[in-house]
């Protein structure tokens, strides 16, 4: 069974009063066979206890800061200020650190330490609880959801479920994180096979074969409808909503209209790749994806259907909502 919904974001898109958040970095975490240390920040709420966490996977891009620990801050802000723990990894394909690990086998995407690295941030919560001032039990374990942005929403994609073949040797990589009870799909790639037209390709091998069947973990998938990502598709935006329509339910679909590859501008604040810069809308991205992960933990709980009501009119929508 499917529903639908226009959202708006001139409704009440914002979170109220504003909340205090604490943010820390770098949390280092040594990680035996990795060739640098593990990096993070962490952005919690100043006050709360029994918190759930959102894992942030950044994309790849041509930003340095951007797509490291660094970035995001409009999504890591908004989703503290909501009750979250948000926990940013630099992953081994971040700007910061490609020319160091030019020649590091798995490069440049990483793709295979990419989930890695949220299985290592899951395994010693404890060890970041108590590096993190302020923090110390406040963390549910049980509450663990998985976020990402492009490359990101690939990353998530596959802790949720979805498999791939490894680029060096064919076998099928399932990264699955059992861990995780919830995800987050932001402007992420979509299918492969001849589909995958554009000059990027042939860079991207470990696209070419995605299976969305096994993504069985609950998931809101993003798309912005101006996305047109060429360099991968001639199918236009409609290729990023593939982990919706491919995967079995429970999946939602939210659709930004105008929205192109940032969403607004999620990865960064004024940043110049954005090239759709609307504040309200990353706003509205925030509450509705606040929403429906606190829906996700707690069934039964009314934010999920609230956030969707407070932002829907029918001649003014900006968006809709598509569930199965």
């Amino acid at each position: 069974m499917k529903s639908s919904t226009d959202i708006n974001t001139d409704a009440d898109a914002g979170f109220g009063a504003p909340a205090p958040v604490l943010s820390y970095s770098p949390v280092v975490l040594p990680v035996p066979g990795r060739p640098v240390d593990l990096q993070l920040r962490v952005s919690a709420p100043a006050a709360g206890t029994g918190l759930p966490v959102i894992l942030l996977s950044h994309g790849h891009g041509g930003s340095n800061n951007l797509s490291s620990l660094n970035g995001y801050a409009p999504l890591a802000n908004l989703w503290a200020a909501a009750g979250f723990v948000v926990i940013q990894p630099t992953h081994l394909s971040s700007g910061t650190l490609r020319r160091h690990l030019a020649d590091t086998p798995g490069g440049p995407f990483f793709i295979r330490s990419r989930a890695q690295d949220m299985s290592h941030v899951l395994d010693r919560l404890d060890e970041i609880e108590k590096t993190v001032p302020q923090l110390a039990g406040r963390i549910d374990r049980d509450k663990i959801a998985i976020a990402g942005h492009s490359l990101g929403g690939h990353t998530a994609a596959l802790l949720l479920g979805a498999r791939i073949a490894d680029p060096d040797t064919g076998e099928e990589m399932n990264l699955t994180e059992p861990r995780i009870k919830a995800g987050v799909l932001l402007a992420a790639p979509g299918r492969g096979g001849d589909i995958l037209t554009g000059w990027m390709a042939d860079k991207a091998p470990f696209l070419h074969d995605t299976d969305f069947s096994t993504m069985a973990t609950p998931a809101l998938v993003v798309i912005g409808d101006q996305d047109d990502s060429r360099h991968f598709t001639d199918i236009g935006p409609d290729w990023h909503a593939d982990p919706y329509r491919l995967s079995p339910a429970p999946k939602t679909l939210l659709t930004l209209f105008g929205g192109e590859h940032l969403l607004g501008g999620i990865s960064g604040y004024d940043a110049d790749e954005t090239t759709d810069e609307n504040p309200e809308r990353v706003a509205a991205l925030a509450r509705l994806t606040s929403a429906y992960l606190h829906t996700c933990f707690r069934p039964g709980d009314p934010a999920w259907q609230a956030a969707r009501e407070a932002l829907t009119t029918g001649a003014g929508a900006t968006g809709s909502v598509e569930s199965k």
